[in-house]
């Protein structure tokens, strides 16, 4: 079983910066990839960006690329999202997610673990 759980959300003015934390717990080996997620209302969960921790593969979506950096600490038990030069369409609920299974890392169905999610606001 894994845990995962977010901080560092906030409002921030268009243009500014974020960075998101996800402390993970549990049985991280039996995770395979840690996701980010995001979810604004009336609208399906997408996948932002996330990390192999296999090799450490670090894919993003084309809509943040450039602006946001997904990284992790030595222990790998914390993943960040480094959140810059933010847009209001950025505005959503941002969630970390572990998979075991194999798959499209923005596939959120088949992540296996998320977090209770973290809110992000940009006016």
């Amino acid at each position: 079983h894994v845990q995962l759980v977010e901080s560092g959300g906030g409002s921030v003015q268009a243009g500014g910066s974020l960075r998101l934390s996800c402390k993970v717990s549990g049985y991280i080996a039996s995770s395979n990839c840690i996701g980010w997620f995001r979810q604004a209302p009336g609208s399906e969960r997408e996948g932002v960006a996330a990390i192999y921790l296999t090799d450490g593969t670090t894919p993003y979506a084309d809509s943040v690329k450039g602006r946001f950096t997904i990284s992790q600490d030595n222990a790998k038990t914390t993943m960040y999202l480094q959140m810059d030069s933010l847009k209001p369409e950025d505005a959503a609920m941002y969630y970390c997610a572990a998979k075991q299974w194999p798959g499209s890392w923005d596939n959120a169905r088949i992540y296996n673990y998320w977090g209770q999610g973290t809110q992000v606001t940009v006016s």
